[in-house]
């Protein structure tokens, strides 16, 4: 099996990727209950996590089918990465080993850094333009740079420049640690494998080497809709 007994994070990794502008915002990495819903005006979102690598083309695609599922349950989930990779002192930029290369760890930097100042639809759309220029172009400055004018991310005023670098290279010093962070979350959760979708706590499905894994309850975007109003059900009984 690729994943610990219990997805459960230590309190320090409390709010990896939310933090700042959305300290206030659930956070992904918990497991939400029914306790949770307090008859408040608002609803429990279903935290919905993807274990990725931003170059890997299995991590691409299950982004493809989500970009499907999100159409439809956007307002019901907090959605969120997490990326793969493996600590290294001696990795002079990173701090971390990214299995495609060095251009991947400034790509999941960007991403990052996307996730943390921005709205979810706008980071969402970011890592959309980021996919659709191609793996071999994501980590790249000048993509990171024309994705954010095209989606209308403000590289420069919003945070994410700072964080990511101005320059576009991923190696500002906040994003370098978001990844360093998350690379250990993810250890932590126990994922291996990109793309692994985990759902309120719970690894539902895998993609890995072209093939759909150990998806239980199925993995198109249908598949996906319906698992997660079922948690959203369940999260938001009277």
């Amino acid at each position: 099996m690729m994943f610990t007994p219990a997805l459960v994070l230590p309190s320090l990794l409390a709010g990896l990727v939310a933090l700042g502008a959305r300290a206030a915002a659930l956070n992904p990495f918990n497991v939400q209950t029914a306790d949770a819903h307090t008859g408040g005006f608002e609803d429990v979102k279903v935290p919905v996590v993807l274990g990725v690598m931003s170059r890997c083309p299995d991590a691409v695609l299950c982004e493809t089918v989500f970009d499907r599922v999100l159409e439809h349950v956007e307002d019901k989930i907090d959605l969120s990465l997490t990326f793969i990779g493996t600590p290294n002192t001696s990795e002079p930029d990173f701090g971390v080993t990214c299995k495609h290369g060095p251009e991947e760890c400034a790509g999941n930097v960007h991403e990052l850094c996307a996730i943390k100042y921005t709205s979810t639809r706008r980071w969402w759309s970011f890592v959309q333009c980021l996919n659709f220029k191609g793996r071999s172009e994501i980590g790249k400055p000048e993509t990171a740079l024309q994705c954010a004018k095209t989606k209308d991310l403000d590289w420069e005023n919003s945070g994410v420049g700072t964080c990511a670098g101005i320059d576009g290279s991923g190696k500002g010093e906040e994003g370098v640690r978001l990844l360093q962070q998350s690379v250990t979350a993810t250890r932590e959760m126990g994922i291996q494998k990109s793309c692994t979708v985990v759902i309120n706590g719970k690894p539902v499905c895998i993609r890995d080497d072209e093939t759909w894994k150990e998806c239980e309850g199925g993995h198109t975007p249908k598949d996906f809709i319906r698992q997660i109003e079922e948690e959203y059900n369940k999260l938001n009984q009277s």
